[in-house]
């Protein structure tokens, strides 16, 4: 007796998941007639996280449906901008995007970053603990049922990566208001504050400091202050309201 068969359809923006053979058009897939859509889906190598809709016959389903005999599926990328429920909007990011990590917090988003290898569980757990969005580019670790929420970061250029967070997520960016380091929030410090921070050219050329109140990190606008208002201005035309 044959197995159970369906067709799949594959969203162009989804095709570098799956298998070249699977990226044009609908392709014919064996099931089981007990695992569910989306243990179809993520077997096909799809994150659930990059999944907007699934369509059988037209229709929409959750990814708990069965998928029968002869029935057509098409899946859905995830619309943009994305909408996180239950929580405000804020990120985790693996140890491998701390350059996104960093512009995310110059851009003042919220943005937890572990700069060791901590492992997936301990990452899930994290996402799930604190109600944060895990970013990465690990399948597997996209694919942990407790995660909060979780996007697959597409690029491995950092521009291009945080092109693609702003707009899919939308975050709302309060410039300049976060600590690049650790994520904490600044505040204004006087030079006196910060002076054990300071070198003796820094002391002399400048007057406006910001201090982290988490880490007790000191900012100023220093040699790297035209790159870095490079990247605010851009984020804030292109994604600002």
């Amino acid at each position: 007796m044959n197995a159970p068969e369906i067709r799949v359809e594959v969203a162009p923006e989804l095709a570098l998941f799956v298998p070249p053979a699977r990226r044009s058009g609908a392709t014919a897939l064996a099931v089981d007639g007990v695992s569910t859509l989306g243990h179809v889906v993520e077997s096909l190598g799809v994150p659930l996280t990059e999944v907007g809709t699934l369509r059988v016959d037209g229709r929409e389903v959750p990814v708990s449906h069965i998928p029968a005999d002869g029935e057509s599926v098409s899946i859905r990328p995830v619309g943009r901008p994305q909408r996180v429920p239950g929580a405000p909007l804020r990120f985790l990011l693996d140890v491998h995007l701390g350059t996104l990590a960093r512009r995310l917090r110059l851009l003042g988003v919220d943005t937890a970053y572990e700069s060791a290898d901590i492992g997936d569980p301990a990452l899930a757990a994290r996402s799930a603990a604190e109600r944060r969005v895990m970013l990465s580019r690990d399948r597997g670790l996209l694919r942990r049922r407790e995660l909060w929420a979780g996007g697959f970061v597409y690029s491995t250029n950092p521009e291009e990566q945080l092109r693609d967070v702003l707009d899919r997520f939308a975050p709302e960016l309060r410039p300049w208001t976060r600590c690049t380091a650790c994520n904490g929030l600044l505040r204004e410090a006087t030079k006196e504050e910060v002076a054990d921070q300071l070198k003796g050219g820094t002391r002399k050329t400048y007057d406006v400091f910001a201090r982290c109140g988490e880490c007790g990190r000191a900012y100023w606008k220093g040699a790297h202050h035209e790159q870095l208002e490079a990247i605010v201005e851009r984020a804030l035309r292109e994604f600002a309201g």
